[in-house]
Parts: structure tokens; C-alpha cells; sequence
């Protein structure tokens, strides 16, 4: 395969880091700090790349969308996209053959964002997924090259197929012998995003930059400092979400010692993750939009419910763990599951939706990818997967579409046709990835 050399976007240099005690803060783009004569294109800009994983399929009696645009009708399970419908493509009949014929869950998962033959046995062998394909391209211009989040521990062992359960609870794959580690516990994900270290760890951040902060708002202009102050307030916000779980899994740890264990070896909420998913998927959305929006970072993922998944509904009525409910999953209690999960999704790709940048936003200038591994889960049926794209790539992906490939033959509807068409857009340039040399017609 052939790539290209590092990626020629402009830097957008009207960022700022405000740097406390044991702590930095970078800020969104602001005009003022550097200005320039004209407003640069929206496609100066950043460009992101973002996943959020499903595991386990989706009601397919309630998933579909047809029309273009404002007129886009969207099924039941795909409501909650509904103020973004101009926003999105609604992707049906794409798949990957290199997870078909070879067993169940793990089997059907191990290279979603790679196309490559997964090993069977003690030694795991998948291939480098699309997102740290973009990740190494572009993550020299940023602290951090990805984030990688999940709201469920990782499995260890192996499925009856004999393929490792470590295939079922990654989605990013970093080389093809090691799948990149998941974060868990959102306090840790926040303390990465801030670089926040040493003892001050329970003291604002915002408390720590709040001279340097008050400095900067009197430098920018009228426009910068209603920006600032709405990017502190939702840092705030975010803040005091988090302290109540670092406190839960500071008594995790101490519980985990006085038992002769690890944390992460209970179960939830032993092992310090917030019981209720609902407050765990939306504070990983967050920390997700506030890297983006500060260039902390410009690719990340999150599995909400890995393959395979134990986790329960309680707030949606369905009595089932996940992959039980998946089992019946054209049920009502199972829709609401998936429905539950694009709106996850929905909340994620809103948020930066409302971050200006330029004269658009941060979705404008990112893609944004809702996944599964599965289209029938009491049928184990992928030969089709449910997928939604959010976001204009800077300009480069046409949105407002309902895309359907169902009608094509094999070759013309591969989901690694899709990543090299992606890529193209990253500036990476690749003869094949995974089972495909072609890109993705009508993309």
C-alpha cells in the first residue's frame, strides 16, 4: 500500500492554552487572538473523524430513512436525528466480508473498522483501524493523536468460537497485534483531556486558570469573550459531573483493596462507573466534543455497549441485559435500546453542532460515524450494518442524503470502500485498505 506524507491542512493558530497548576487548558478557536484581514474558509479549518459503537444490532423493523434534505422522513429508532437530518447520511447495505461465515460476536466484530482477517487462538491478529489511520496522520498536530472511550470493562477469555473476547470489546486497533486500550472511567478521561495531574487533582481546574483566564478575556474582543465564557461555563458544567464519579471510583479502589482485588474486576457499580448509563455515555459525549472543540484532539470513539454487552435498561423498562434483549431484538424493549443509543449519538454530534467555528461549526468540519456489528441480532445477521454519518468533513461530504447500496453487488458495497473514501478526505491516500481497492460511488 502507498500512503501520503503528512497532511497539509493549515494550521489554525487563534488557539490558546491556559496553563494552571498541574493543569492546561486549551480553548476553541477565537478570532481575535490572531486576527487576519479576511475570515479563513471553513476548509482551513480542522478536520475530525468520531465513531460511536453499538454492539449487538438494532431493531430492523424500525430502522430506515428515505428523502433527501429537510424533507428526509426518518424511522422511529432514528427520531432523535431529526433536527439534524440536513446534517446526516443515512447509509444502508454496506458490510464487511472479512466478518461474514466465521462464527458469531467476536467473530463479527474484530475488524468493523478494518476489513482484515481476524486470527482465531491465544495470539489476536486483526489490522489498524480507519480511525488510527487518521489518528497517525494527523495526530502530530495535536496533544493527543485519539481518544479512545467505552462505557463497559473490557472482556477477557475467549468466545465458544474460539476467537478472543478481546475482538468484542474493541472497535480501534492501534497495530494488528494490539487493540488500542479503552477509558472507562470519565474522571480519567477528563484528567487526560486537561493534563491534570500531581495532588491538585479535587480542585477546580477552572479555579487553577482563573487569573490567566480573566487576562485573556480582557485581550479579545466582544464576540471572543461570549465564546470564552459559554466554553467555561460548559467546562464547568462537565466538572462538577465528573467530581461525583471520581469520588465513586476513589471508594471503588479503596472497596477493590479491602476485598484483595482491582476495581474493574466488580461489577458495575462496585467497580466505580456511574450505575445509571445515561450520566456515563453523556459525560464520554462530552469530554469527545470539548477535545474536538479545542483541538486536544481531532479523532476519538466511544462504545456505549460493546458485543456482547451486560448492560442493563432499568430507565427504558426492558428487563433483559443487552445482549439477552438483542436475542429479541424487533421487540419493542430492544428499540428502545437502539433508539436510546442514537440518541447518544445525536446528543454528541448536536453539541458540536452549537460550537462555532468560523462561519460554521465543528460537525461542519468533522465526520461523525454511528456503527454497529449487527443488523439482526437474534439472527446474528451482518450482512448488512446500520450506519449514520453526521458532519461535513470540511466541506468535502455532501449531507442531507439517504444512501442505499443494498441493490449493488458485493464488491460495490464494502464498508473499506467507505474508509478510503474517508480517508481521501484526510489527505491519506492508500491503493487498499482492508478488502477494498475502490472507493465508494456516490459518496
Amino acid at each position: 500500500m502507498s500512503r501520503s506524507t503528512k497532511n497539509s491542512t493549515p494550521r489554525i493558530s487563534r488557539r490558546a492554552v491556559l496553563r494552571g497548576a498541574g493543569c492546561t487548558m486549551a480553548l476553541p478557536w477565537l478570532e481575535s487572538l490572531h486576527a487576519l484581514a479576511d475570515t479563513p474558509s471553513q476548509s482551513a479549518f480542522p478536520k475530525r473523524f468520531g465513531v460511536v459503537f453499538l454492539g449487538n444490532g438494532i431493531n430492523e423493523d424500525h430502522w430506515s430513512a428515505e428523502g433527501e434534505g429537510a424533507a428526509m422522513k426518518l424511522s422511529k429508532t432514528l427520531e432523535p436525528l431529526e433536527p439534524l437530518k440536513q446534517k446526516i447520511n443515512v447509509i444502508d447495505g454496506l458490510y464487511v466480508k472479512a466478518l461474514t461465515g466465521q462464527g458469531i460476536h467476536p467473530a463479527q466484530t474484530g475488524s468493523l473498522l478494518s476489513g482484515a482477517h481476524i486470527s482465531k487462538g491465544a495470539i489476536i491478529h486483526s489490522g489498524i483501524s480507519v480511525d488510527q489511520m487518521i489518528a497517525n496522520h494527523v495526530g502530530e498536530d495535536t496533544p493527543q493523536s485519539s481518544i479512545v472511550l467505552a462505557c463497559e470493562q473490557p472482556m477477557t477469555g475467549y468466545h465458544e468460537t474460539n476467537f478472543s473476547m478481546a475482538y468484542s470489546s474493541h472497535i480501534s486497533w492501534q497495530s494488528p497485534d494490539s487493540p488500542v486500550p479503552v477509558e472507562v472511567y470519565p474522571s480519567l478521561a477528563w484528567d487526560n483531556l486537561f493534563d491534570n495531574r500531581g495532588s491538585l487533582l479535587n480542585i477546580s481546574i477552572l479555579d487553577r486558570v482563573k487569573d490567566r483566564a480573566q487576562n485573556l478575556r480582557r485581550k479579545v474582543s466582544s464576540d471572543d469573550k461570549t465564546k470564552l465564557d459559554e466554553y467555561l461555563t460548559s467546562v464547568r458544567e462537565v466538572e462538577k459531573r465528573v467530581e461525583g464519579m471520581r469520588k465513586g471510583k476513589e471508594n471503588a479502589e479503596d472497596a477493590a483493596k479491602a476485598k484483595n482485588t482491582v476495581a474493574a474486576m466488580m461489577d458495575r457499580p462496585a467497580n466505580g462507573l456511574p450505575e445509571d448509563l445515561r450520566d456515563h455515555a453523556r459525560l464520554m459525549c462530552d469530554i469527545i466534543a470539548l477535545a474536538f472543540q479545542t483541538n486536544k484532539t481531532r479523532v476519538a470513539s466511544l462504545i456505549i455497549s460493546r458485543d456482547l454487552s451486560a448492560m442493563y435498561y432499568p430507565f427504558l423498562e426492558v428487563k433483559e441485559g443487552h445482549h439477552a434483549a438483542s436475542h429479541d431484538n424487533n421487540s419493542a424493549g430492544y428499540e428502545r435500546i437502539a433508539r436510546f443509543h442514537v440518541s447518544q449519538y445525536a446528543y454528541l454530534a448536536s453539541k458540536l453542532d452549537s460550537m462555532k467555528e468560523g462561519d460554521g461549526t465543528v460537525l461542519d468540519n468533522t465526520c461523525l460515524m454511528f456503527l454497529s456489528n449487527l443488523w439482526i441480532g437474534r439472527k446474528h445477521d451482518n450482512f448488512r450494518l446500520p450506519l449514520v454519518l453526521a458532519g461535513g468533513l470540511g466541506g468535502t461530504l455532501e449531507t442531507g442524503r439517504t444512501l442505499n447500496y443494498l441493490k449493488a453487488s458485493e464488491d460495490n458495497r464494502k464498508m473499506c470502500s467507505l474508509y478510503l473514501s474517508l480517508m481521501d478526505r484526510f489527505g491519506i491516500k492508500l491503493e487498499q485498505f482492508g478488502d477494498s481497492q475502490t472507493r465508494l460511488e456516490r459518496l
